[in-house]
């Protein structure tokens, strides 16, 4: 009679001690759930807040960089312009209109709407306001290094098109060849130093 109790007590206790884990199992899933879908619902508002925060940058940089509707039409006169020219000469030195260097090609085509600006592409790098890459838009000037320049700009051209999600664009310039439009690739895309708007309004 005895040892019949002491088995059943056995029996009782291994019981008791194997519900306890099944209970906190069951209890702990859940709380892992409700965690879970706390830490979702959190993600999402982030998600939310992170999506509002740039389309209000966005928003914020088109208005900052947004030109008048004149100056636009001047872009556009400017750069109707500057291709009239495509096929003339290069000539080291000449500020056109039969011939251009790079600077000379530039200066040249903005004193015809009003602007002067140097007829060096060095002097020029350092007029107008800086423009990153991404923010390039029609008539801004872009530098680069040439041969004999080193690290320094010897090389100058106006934006024609540009894509700012990809930072590509096409310029028109004086090459060694005679004016014409490029791309911004190859020998080009090495030797990028920067860019510079002479149009700000």
């Amino acid at each position: 009679m005895k040892i019949k109790r002491i088995v059943i007590s056995a029996l009782i206790l291994t019981c008791g001690f194997t519900a306890v884990p099944q209970t906190s199992k069951k209890a702990l899933s859940a709380h892992n759930k409700i965690h879970s879908e706390q830490l979702a619902n959190a993600k999402s508002r982030m998600d939310k807040n992170v999506i509002t925060n740039m389309l209000r940058e966005d928003i914020a940089k088109k208005e900052e960089h947004a030109i008048s509707e004149e100056s636009t039409k001047m872009i556009s006169d400017l750069l109707s312009e500057a291709h009239r020219y495509i096929g003339r000469p290069y000539v080291h030195g000449a500020k056109g209109p039969k011939a251009f260097d790079c600077s000379g090609f530039t200066s040249y085509v903005y004193r015809q709407f009003g602007y002067t600006i140097s007829p060096s592409s060095r002097a020029q790098y350092t007029e107008g306001t800086n423009v990153e890459r991404n923010d390039l838009r029609k008539g801004d000037l872009v530098f680069f290094t040439s041969r004999r320049s080193g690290k320094n700009v010897g090389h100058v051209g106006i934006v024609v098109s540009a894509d700012n999600e990809s930072g590509d664009f096409k310029f028109i310039h004086a090459s060694v060849k005679g004016v014409k439009v490029s791309d911004f690739e190859g020998y080009y895309l090495g030797r990028y130093v920067g860019a510079r708007r002479i149009i700000t309004e």
